[in-house]
């Protein structure tokens, strides 16, 4: 769907004036936690995303294309052998990484990363076991179609939901957001398939003529947080607009989510993306920043180590570079900012096995601290 901006002049500038005067307000700033933030001892390289091991280890994925392990007793920073080739350019390279939902059993992970060259490349996920500090027995479960030209908005977010299945963001590629409307590639999807690859017999489009079968939602721009309730079997994601409309959306089955036909944005230029915030079938955030905080990771907190973020969502952010806490009391949706001492860009935020936080801070000499009491 190609959206035909016929605005009169006068008309576009009252909506531009409209759009970056919105300014939400600012959430507060927790005062009454107490907790302890460590950081680690180490300067990592993008590091971008992270996953606790069983023992209490701690795995991180550097975008170049590394992994390295924290040993917890000690601290050590150990290099995991055995990594795919990542094509690291843009906003690409070695990202997400996460637990199979057996692993104590089967030492399984899931890395999604960026492949191929600078003209043609694309996102994949694989699956491999982690034996010692190596990855073997890699297989490719996942690789988006078509591959792109650029180097920009692969998402790349996994989570599991309660029966196994993986969900995988998948972004609009910043230059393919048209495609983002059609069924039949994976830019601006959310995408659901079983660990081995396989798809969901009842995945929403499975029977939908010219629909790519592991499509769960579309309509989405730059999803780089995703954040599963499992109590209540609830799916979040939120993602970058362009500038400003950043979103949090309540995930559902076949729903299309907008864009670029719907936003709350402007392009990087102050040009019109679309006039409408709204269309008949098209799904509404739960709520969405102007001007953009840049979410980047987010977690459904269900831990023991902090009770009052229970059923919380926790979102991170790049600018200027936040933790925000998420909540839904009495049906209304409040944000609070925490562990407001942590500077710098946020690249993401877990828990760990026994609830504390890790964070990550952005860029080439990245920061990791553990949170916990």
């Amino acid at each position: 769907m190609r959206i035909e901006n016929k605005l009169n002049y006068k008309y576009r500038i009252l909506i531009l004036i409209s759009l970056v005067t919105i300014v939400l307000a600012r959430p507060l700033i927790a005062t009454n936690l107490e907790y302890n933030v460590e950081r680690v001892e180490h300067n990592f390289n993008h590091p971008w995303s992270s996953a606790t091991l069983p023992n209490g280890d701690i795995l991180v994925t550097e975008l170049i294309g590394k992994i390295k392990r924290i040993d917890i007793k000690t601290r050590e920073v150990i290099d995991i052998n055995g990594i795919p080739n990542v094509l690291f350019r843009g906003q690409g390279g070695l990202s997400d990484i996460i637990l199979h939902p057996e692993f104590e059993r089967n030492n399984i992970v899931l890395i999604s990363f960026s492949y191929g060259e600078k003209n043609k490349n694309t996102l994949k996920v694989i699956s491999a076991e982690l034996i010692r500090n190596e990855l073997i027995n890699k297989k490719i479960i996942f690789e988006a179609t078509p591959y792109r030209k650029s180097s920009n908005h692969y998402g790349a977010r996994l989570v599991f939901l309660n029966d196994n299945s993986l969900i995988i963001t998948s972004g609009d590629g910043f230059n393919y957001r048209e495609d983002a409307q059609n069924l039949d590639n994976h830019f601006g999807k959310i995408i659901r398939i079983n660990a081995d690859g396989s798809i969901p017999k009842d995945n929403p489009y499975i029977n939908t003529q010219n629909a790519l079968p592991e499509i769960f939602s579309y309509g989405h721009r730059n999803q780089q947080g995703i954040a599963y309730d499992s109590k209540n079997d609830i799916l979040y994601s939120n993602e970058h607009g362009p500038r400003g409309g950043d979103e949090l959306n309540l995930i559902t089955a076949g729903k299309n989510y907008g864009w670029p036909a719907i936003t709350y944005g402007i392009d990087y230029n102050g040009s019109i993306i679309s006039p409408f915030k709204e269309k008949i079938g098209m799904e509404q955030p739960l709520t969405y920043w102007v001007p953009s905080i840049a979410p980047s990771d987010m977690i459904f907190y269900d831990g023991e180590m902090f009770p009052e973020f229970n059923n919380n969502l926790i979102i991170s952010s790049l600018v200027p570079g936040e933790i925000r806490k998420i909540s839904f009391d009495n049906n209304a949706l409040e944000e609070e900012i925490i562990f407001d001492e942590i500077k710098g860009r946020i690249r993401s935020i877990k828990s760990s096995t026994n609830g504390a936080l890790v964070v990550l801070s952005d860029g080439p000499k990245g920061e990791a601290y553990i949170i916990n009491r």
